[in-house]
C-alpha cells in the first residue's frame, strides 16, 4: 500500500476498539458517532480483503488477522505520538543519551547541567552513570565518559579534564600527617585499580618495601570518598572532583602531592554518526572543561620526606 493512500482514519479506528474491544467505547474516545468507528473499521477490513473482528453481543475480539496486525499498528501510533511530544515552543527536541564514570558526574557534570540546559534547551538529556566498565552500543549511548589513557577499540576519544589522585581525608586525620611516610599508619581506601596507592608513595619518595596497611577496597570514587568523610580512613582520590568538600572543609588535601594515571575523555563509537545534539553537547563540553581542567586550585600543606 502506497504511503500517500495510508487509511490513517481507519487504522486509528481500529486501534481504539482493539483496545476498547467496543465500537461505542472507541467512538466515545474519538469523539465520533458509534457508526462513524464501525463504518471505518469495516472500510479497512474491505481494503484488506479480511474480517479484523468478530462481532459478538457485548463487544468485539480480534480474529487471528486482528491479532497480526494490531502491534504494528500501534506501534506505529506510539512511535508517531512520542514524535510529537518532542516539540516544544514550535521546535523539535533531541534526545541525547550520555553514560558518565559516576564521580565525574557528581563531582563536574551535574553541577554544569543547568548552564547546559539553558544554551541548548532542545536537547533532551538523558544521564546514565557506571564505573567505568561500559558498553556504549549494548547501552544506547551517544555519549560514554571515561577515565583512562583514551585507548578503547573502535571509540573516538577527546580528553576532557586531567585528574591527578592525592589523599583526602577529614581534618581530624589529617591533623596527625606531618608527612607522607604517616600514612602508613591509617587504613587507606582502595579502588579495583590496586597499584594506585603504590604508585603515589614512589612519586612522595617512599620507595622499596614500603608495607602498606590493610584497607577496604571500593569500585567508585563516589563511595571510597564518602567512607573518608565518615572517618573510615584515608581515599585516594581526584580532588578537582571533589571541591564542594574540600571548600566546605569537611575533607582536607594533605599533601599536594599528586598521581597522575589518566584523564577523564568524551569517547563515542566510531560507528555512531554524531548528531546536532551530540556536536552541541561535545562543544559545550569542550568550552566548559577548558578553564576547568586548570582552575582549581587548594592551598595544601607542602610535601615533606
Amino acid at each position: 500500500m502506497a504511503r500517500p493512500y495510508l487509511p490513517l482514519t481507519a487504522l486509528r479506528a481500529f486501534e481504539a476498539s482493539a483496545r476498547h474491544q467496543s465500537f461505542t467505547r472507541a467512538a466515545i474516545e474519538l469523539n465520533v458517532t458509534q457508526g462513524a468507528v464501525s463504518h471505518q473499521v469495516k472500510a479497512l477490513e474491505q481494503s484488506l480483503g479480511a474480517a479484523l473482528f468478530e462481532r459478538l453481543p457485548r463487544g468485539l475480539m480480534l480474529t487471528r488477522e486482528g491479532e497480526m496486525l494490531l502491534p504494528g499498528v500501534r506501534d506505529a501510533f506510539d512511535r508517531m505520538a512520542g514524535t510529537l511530544t518532542r516539540f516544544e515552543n514550535g521546535a523539535m527536541r533531541e534526545t541525547l543519551r550520555v553514560g558518565a564514570v559516576g564521580t565525574f558526574a557528581v563531582g563536574w557534570l551535574v553541577p554544569r547541567l543547568s548552564a547546559f540546559a539553558e544554551r541548548h534547551p532542545f536537547v533532551d538529556l538523558r544521564l546514565s552513570t557506571h564505573n567505568n566498565r561500559v558498553d556504549p552500543a549494548a547501552e544506547g549511548l551517544d555519549y560514554a565518559i571515561r577515565f583512562g589513557d583514551g585507548a578503547w577499540h573502535g571509540t573516538w576519544s577527546a580528553p576532557i579534564l586531567d585528574a591527578p589522585l592525592s589523599p583526602l581525608c577529614t581534618p581530624a586525620m589529617a591533623a596527625g600527617l606531618a608527612e607522607p611516610r604517616d600514612l602508613l599508619r591509617e587504613v587507606l581506601l582502595r579502588s579495583y585499580r590496586s597499584d594506585e596507592w603504590a604508585r603515589w608513595f614512589a612519586l612522595a619518595g617512599l620507595e622499596g618495601d614500603v608495607r602498606m596497611p590493610a584497607g577496604i577496597t571500593f569500585d567508585t570514587s563516589l563511595a571510597m570518598v564518602e567512607a573518608a568523610l565518615m572517618g573510615a580512613g584515608v581515599a585516594l582520590a581526584p580532588p578537582a572532583l571533589f571541591e564542594r568538600h574540600l571548600v566546605a572543609g569537611t575533607l582536607v588535601q594533605p599533601f599536594a602531592c599528586a598521581v597522575d594515571l589518566g584523564r577523564y575523555w568524551l569517547t563515542r563509537l566510531h560507528s555512531r554518526p554524531e548528531t546536532t545534539a551530540m556536536t552541541a553537547f561535545r562543544c559545550w563540553i569542550d568550552e566548559t572543561a577548558g578553564p576547568a581542567a586548570v582552575s582549581f586550585s587548594l592551598e595544601t600543606t607542602p610535601l615533606t620526606s
